[in-house]
């Protein structure tokens, strides 16, 4: 049996080889057959392939059945370098598209296919240049080469291409600036240079050098220029110049005719009622308007007039404050983002009546009252945060936001019943809101009832219960437990040797906890109030708070490792310089903090009030924070005394060691500690009622638990010392200390700094060197920010890459990574971004983990 199929196969082989090797050399059927036969399964590929090539699925042969004049070989997973002697040789081929394959390289004589008119290498994996050869298509009508990986400048002979007029280059690597060439091809109706490099101006006259452009997009890049660059362009239908540097009025950019214009470049300016969307029926055809974050001014009011308007994006702009406009005739209206553009008074309720809105944006203005019924059967996103509104959510709303894909109410004065929403999405999307939900209802927080037989029942219960633990504690007595970390009783005699004052010496410092009975100074754990935790127990977890416990000393005081009556492990700050605050203002503000709940926080645990110290009770990081792990340490190398002593002990060696074999030597790791210390700071500006400061963002404050996930340490510790925060904790630390901090007029404490100080983070991650008194090449007596901002501005940044990661992820990556930082160490607050806008500029360079 086995020996029949082997002559089978065998049979089948011969015959397969017998089709191929029937197509004649030197033909064009030859030159197919060996292009599949190299670059993929032919047989996967056509069918009947036994056939001449001229009945193959894909080709297209002359009248004469002769030569192939058109191949379409799209999806079909051909890989690797296009052999030479293939498909180069198709003399008359007019149409190739061998589009969305992973094709790496092109033969020499595919440039010489002189009668080709249509080229379609897109979705590919092509890299390297462009040949300056392309001019040998002189009658190339569709050019389409976007997602690959081409680099350098757009070759100045593509001028030559005369009969072209469609141009796709997008999503590749292009730099320099556009090409003069490019000026003569003036049947362009069609192109398309977004999602690259390139930068410098346009082309002298590239406005009127197309009279038959109808579509242009320069999305993503760098380039500069006027708005008048534009305006001779009467054909054009579709203008997407986003992302650039573009500035000037925006009168220069609306030609009429238009159905799609996108300018958010944050550089143009004018009055928008200058542009008469309703002087004329040709503007019936805008259906795409976004002119988001520029410096636009005046009113809006024309621009709802738009009646066939889907997309309408004017957020972050300078106009005049004033009511919401009209929204009757947007009765298309799809997507509406009014974000920051000085809106007052109430929402319309006619906005419920825009049947086809998906998209709602009408967060950070000055809107007032109640929100009305929306929440159409076709609404996903709703934002209506940071706004001045009040009263109930109403109802058939509420219902229906768990189906809806977006949706942020937070810093409002608004009540809602919450019952079908979790803690964390009240405190992240409601923050500021009331709970209206009777005591059943409520899953996060308890109200006053006058229900007194409830009271009454669960007085007596306790009682119950006291009586019978009374009687227990007196038939067993005083017996100590044996087990290490269980809670235990006290006893006179051993109260005598842990009473106070105790004094406590670190290695820069003397601290003193005056309390007269460590017994009686209650520790609070949130999570555990009923351990009945006291100072004693602190004392007992960290050896006296003895130095062989010592993890760190930072510039709130020294932090000690131990564990908790209970097993809880925790690492103990003791907040040494004092406070301004009374002690009550002190439990309540930690008690605040200790609500904040964060993937990317560490979590306050509980904290203790001893004598004028205040103790901070932190969950444990296993596995160290940054500033060891980048620069004090060897990577992978442990230090006794850090805060990830223990992963070793009890975890098999699977925590700290994993972060030097895998994390902070790949660029991916290093990202992820980036964009989760963003998030942590996203959360603290913009998800925290009022906003939170940290103050100290630095290397040293970010920590990694047993997940290997970043947390940001100390949030809101400043507050707790009240305005008697010393000068050396106001001013920052070293090498973290943003330009406005010297000058004495300007007010320090902004979420700006704090951004200033997650740049020179960021800048630590890439470079993998410290903020100071560090090497920098070429540079003497400077800062790390200082260095990595100059090889930007020179587009020098990849000298920058810190060498232990640069083979292990994208150098365009890590460079728009600096850029980043880049921004956000701008000299002045103003230039700088937001923790929000930070975070979606890192997931956009987040990087793909390839299975």
């Amino acid at each position: 049996m086995g020996l029949r199929v082997l002559c089978f196969i065998m049979i089948l082989a011969l015959f397969f080889n017998h089709s191929l090797a029937s197509q004649q050399p030197n033909t064009d059927g030859f030159f197919v057959s060996e292009f599949f036969k190299n670059m993929g399964s032919v047989f996967t590929a056509l069918n009947d392939v036994d056939g001449p090539v001229c009945s193959w699925r894909g080709v297209t042969c002359d009248a004469n059945k002769e030569h192939v004049v058109e191949l379409v070989a799209s999806g079909l997973g051909l890989s690797g370098k296009i052999p030479e002697n293939t498909i180069g040789k198709l003399s008359k081929l007019q149409s190739l598209n061998l589009g969305d394959n992973k094709i790496a390289a092109l033969s020499s004589d595919l440039w010489s296919l002189g009668s080709l008119k249509v080229l379609n290498l897109s979705s590919n994996l092509i890299s390297g240049s462009l040949s300056s050869n392309i001019d040998n298509f002189g009658v190339l009508e569709t050019l389409d080469l976007s997602d690959n990986l081409f680099t350098g400048e757009i070759p100045a002979t593509i001028g030559s291409l005369a009969n072209l007029s469609f141009l796709k280059l997008d999503r590749n690597g292009f730099e320099g600036s556009i090409p003069l060439g490019v000026t003569n091809c003036k049947s362009l109706s069609f192109m398309d240079l977004s999602g690259n490099k390139l930068s410098g101006s346009l082309p002298l006259g590239f406005g009127a050098a197309f009279p038959k452009l109808k579509s242009l997009n320069l999305a993503g890049n760098k380039i500069s220029g006027q708005s008048s660059d534009f305006s001779q362009m009467n054909s054009i239908t579709s203008l997407n110049i986003s992302g650039n540097s573009f500035q000037g009025s925006i009168m220069g950019v609306f030609q009429e005719h238009l159905e799609v214009v996108d300018i958010s470049t944050k550089q143009f300016h004018g009055n928008i009622s200058q542009v008469h969307f309703n002087s004329s029926e040709n503007w019936s055809s805008l259906v795409y308007l976004d002119v988001s974050e520029n410096q636009l001014s005046g009113e809006m009011l024309s621009l709802f007039d738009l009646q066939n308007l889907k997309y309408l994006n004017l957020a972050f702009n300078r106009f005049v404050s004033h009511e919401f406009p009209p929204t009757y005739m947007l009765k298309s209206l799809e997507y509406l983002n009014m974000s920051k553009t000085n809106l007052t008074g109430n929402i319309p309720g006619e906005l419920d009546h825009l049947t086809e809105l998906h998209t709602l944006d009408l967060s950070e203005n000055h809107l007032s009252g109640q929100i009305p019924v929306l929440g159409g059967k076709t609404l996903r996103v709703l934002d209506v945060s940071h706004n001045n509104l009040s009263g109930e959510i109403p109802g058939s709303l509420v219902e229906k936001l768990p189906w809806m894909e977006r949706f942020n109410f937070s810093y409002n004065n608004l009540t809602l019943c919450a019952s079908r929403f979790t803690p964390e999405t009240l405190q992240s999307l409601f923050s500021g809101s009331t709970n209206s939900c009777p005591l059943a209802a409520n899953p996060f927080k308890r109200k006053s009832t006058n229900h007194k037989g409830l009271k009454l029942a669960l007085l007596l219960t306790m009682s119950m219960v006291c009586l019978l633990v009374g009687l227990l504690f007196l038939a067993f007595g005083f017996r100590r437990k044996s087990r290490r970390w269980e809670v235990k009783q006290t006893s006179f005699t051993e109260e005598q040797h842990i009473s106070g004052p105790f004094s406590f010496q670190t290695d820069s410092a003397t601290w003193v906890a005056d309390v007269k009975h460590a017994t009686s100074v209650p520790a609070v754990i949130f999570e555990k109030p009923l351990l009945n935790s006291t100072f004693a127990d602190l004392l007992s977890a960290t050896s006296n708070f003895d130095r062989g416990t010592l993890l760190a000393e930072g510039k709130f005081g020294p932090v000690y490792r131990g564990f908790l009556p209970g097993g809880i492990h925790v690492a103990v700050k003791v907040l040494v310089h004092g406070s301004t605050l009374t002690d009550q203002e002190v439990a309540s503000e930690l008690e605040y903090l200790g609500r904040i709940k964060h993937p990317n926080l560490v979590p306050l645990t509980g904290y203790c009030l001893a004598g004028d110290q205040r103790i901070a009770i932190y969950e444990y990081m296993e596995n160290g924070n940054l500033q060891n792990l980048l620069h004090d340490l060897p990577l992978g190398v442990q230090a006794t005394e850090d805060w990830s002593t223990d992963t070793w002990e009890e975890n098999g060696n699977q925590g700290s060691e994993n972060v030097g074999s895998e994390g902070l030597l790949t660029w991916r790791f290093r990202h992820k500690i980036a964009l989760g210390t963003a998030r942590a700071l996203a959360f603290l500006h913009h998800g925290c009622s009022p906003p939170i400061i940290h103050r100290d963002v630095k290397a040293s404050s970010v920590y990694l638990d047993y997940n290997l996930e970043p947390r940001l340490s100390d949030s809101g510790l400043a507050k707790v010392f009240g305005n008697g925060l010393d000068e050396e904790i106001a001013c920052g630390s070293p090498g973290y200390v943003p330009p406005e901090f010297s000058d004495p007029d300007s007010d320090c404490l902004t979420p700006k700094s704090d951004v200033y100080c997650f740049g020179v983070v960021l800048f630590e991650l890439i470079t993998g060197k410290k903020p100071i008194e560090d090497d920098y090449p070429d540079e003497q007596e400077t800062t790390l920010v200082g260095w990595v901002r100059g090889l930007v501005r020179r587009n020098q940044s990849s000298r920058a890459i810190d060498p232990k990661i640069r083979d292990t992820g994208s150098d365009y990556e890590m460079e728009e990574a600096l850029k980043i930082g880049y921004l956000c160490t701008a000299d002045l607050p103003t230039k700088r971004p937001s923790m929000q806008q930070i975070v979606g500029l890192l997931k956009d360079i987040e990087p793909i983990t390839h299975q």
